[in-house]
């Protein structure tokens, strides 16, 4: 194989296959892999601006019969002394903060509570929305959806359709990790498979419903996992319907893994800078039907979000006002929205503020 061919197609627009894209991973220097990324990055967007978001993570209830082993947020429902249960006044207090700091979205996750079937969905959304009409939900993941369409007796669509008219706005990539089941059934034993996760955004797509797409990767996963897992995400982009918003972003970081059981059971070495930079790199390359790929500042740092941008990146998510599930594992970077703009121009970007669907809004004076 030749890698100037390769990368020449990819530059171009063309599909590479995964195969050429384990080449490249294994064989291309990474500046010249950071190069051509960057390239293909302005080809999509030919600004110097770099996007931003301000939302809140709200968890909803930590109870969860995931099993995930690199989890250390969640707990069972028999272990009643660590329940987290969110009331209305405490999503009162949190949605009041959330607009008086400039946003106007939660991204709403939880787990696979044993009990909550779409009723309760229904009933929160409601609730959500009744607090601020204004407010957008980028709720839940695939792997929740799932679960949910099975306690309920319905089918993904029907409970996609009933979360939508509950209120829910767009959803999120989550749950993805690596989508090859052999790596599945060992870090998240009862979490939904890979074709489940799939299955959801397909119809999320169809339906119209926005979404995001992520990796979680360096643990237990081989780079042709990785590969495999991009390659599956742009087979997914290529089957939405022609005005379906699909995948808005793609988002890949590294396994947080401090104090978790899969720290205990595995000799996990944490990815180096040159690993992560290049994983942005092959997103771009990779998805090239994928406009967003977005710079995981928590989990990597803000130095090497810096450099992603470099590298393919063209957006650095949100602020993130609050976050519990990533932290829990090690994960301590923070931004507030002064320290977000300072960062990405210091970078040698424009900073301009984004909803959800990549839209400009305006900073709250």
């Amino acid at each position: 194989m030749n890698i100037n061919h390769i990368l020449e197609n990819a530059i171009s627009g063309e599909p590479i296959s995964a195969r050429e894209g384990l080449y490249l991973y294994y064989n291309c220097k990474p500046s010249e892999l950071f190069y051509a990324a960057d390239q293909i990055r302005y080809s999509k967007i030919p600004d110097k601006k770099v996007s931003w978001q301000i939302d809140r993570n709200i968890n909803y209830t930590n109870v969860c019969i995931s099993g995930c082993l690199f989890c250390n947020f969640h707990c069972k429902k028999s272990q009643k002394e660590l329940i987290r249960e969110m009331n209305e006044e405490d999503y009162r207090i949190k949605i009041k903060e959330l607009f008086e700091q400039g946003g106007d979205q939660l991204l709403l996750q939880g787990g696979l509570h044993p009990d909550y079937d779409i009723s309760y969905y229904e009933n929160l959304f409601k609730m959500l929305k009744s607090i601020n009409p204004l407010l957008k939900l980028n709720a839940l993941g695939p792997p929740e959806v799932a679960h949910i369409a099975r306690l309920s007796n319905l089918s993904i669509k029907e409970t996609l359709e009933r979360l939508v008219s509950a209120g829910l706005d767009s959803l999120p990539g989550a749950g993805a990790e690596i989508l090859d089941d052999s790596i599945r059934k060992q870090l998240s034993p009862a979490k939904p498979t890979s074709a489940q996760w799939i299955e959801v955004m397909k119809i999320a797509h169809q339906l119209g419903l926005g979404t995001t797409a992520t990796m979680v990767y360096g643990h237990i996963e081989s780079p042709e996992q990785r590969i495999g897992h991009l390659c599956t995400i742009r087979d997914i982009q290529n089957q939405k319907p022609e005005n379906a918003p699909g995948f808005r972003a793609f988002i890949a970081w590294p396994m947080q893994v401090k104090g978790t059981r899969l720290e205990k059971l595995t000799q996990i070495v944490s990815p180096t800078m040159i690993e992560n930079l290049k994983m942005v790199a092959m997103s771009r390359i990779i998805l090239n039907n994928v406009e967003h790929i977005q710079a995981s500042w928590l989990t990597t740092g803000i130095a090497a979000a810096q450099l992603a941008l470099n590298c393919g990146a063209d957006d650095m998510g949100s602020v993130m006002i609050e976050e519990n599930v990533v932290s829990s594992a090690g994960a301590n970077f923070r931004l507030n929205p002064v320290q977000m703009q300072q960062v990405i121009r210091e970078a040698g970007f424009e900073p301009w503020l984004r909803n959800q669907d990549y839209t400009p809004r305006q900073l709250a004076d």
